[in-house]
């Protein structure tokens, strides 16, 4: 009987011992299956083939909904930098962020709709800011570079939509260029 007992109670130690570890694996498994998803979705935000910037962001506990705001606020700024929005500017901020793979009806799309219907406050440009200069130095060069380039690309081409004047002048207004230059600031090493 006690050859029994042990038998047993080996077999009952072998169980508990696959079941957590099969409990282990099916986590492993899972949490896997979670980082790609996070990752498919940074990178259909981020739009760049760059899988450490893509997992650096996920790192830094950025949310894919936090990286497109932060893609938006600049077109915003630049927009009603003269107090205004033109027709060519409204359409080319809503081109630059299809462009991002900002969908209309998106939260991010309503979000940009309501800033391009009423002029956000200039608290959203400081909120940008700051977010930037506390992601900026757990950044490399490479990815600072390529998100500069991007973010003021993509502000400039917005700039440009409606300025000038028969070709004569430049495309785009003094105060274009402030928030164009007040972005660079932000944005620099």
């Amino acid at each position: 009987m006690e050859r029994d007992d042990f038998n047993n109670a080996a077999k009952t130690l072998e169980d508990a011992f696959f079941a957590k570890e099969n409990a282990r694996l099916l986590q492993q498994m899972r949490d896997r299956a979670r980082q790609q998803e996070q990752r498919a979705a940074m990178r259909e935000v981020v739009r760049v083939d760059d899988d450490a910037l893509i997992d650096h962001l996920i790192e830094l506990g950025l949310e894919p909904q936090t990286v497109l705001a932060l893609q938006l606020v600049p077109l915003a700024a630049v927009a009603w930098a003269d107090g205004k929005i033109e027709t060519r500017e409204r359409d080319a901020v809503l081109k630059a962020s299809a462009a991002t793979g900002i969908a209309p009806d998106s939260v991010a799309g309503h979000l940009l709709d309501r800033w391009l219907m009423q002029r956000p406050g200039a608290e959203l440009v400081d909120a940008w800011k700051r977010q930037m200069r506390a992601i900026w130095p757990s950044l490399s060069q490479k990815e600072r570079d390529e998100i500069r380039a991007s973010a003021i690309d993509r502000a400039r081409s917005v700039a440009e939509a409606a300025g000038g004047f028969l070709g004569l002048t430049s495309k785009i207004s003094p105060e274009e260029q402030a928030v164009l230059d007040d972005l660079a600031r932000a944005l620099a090493d």
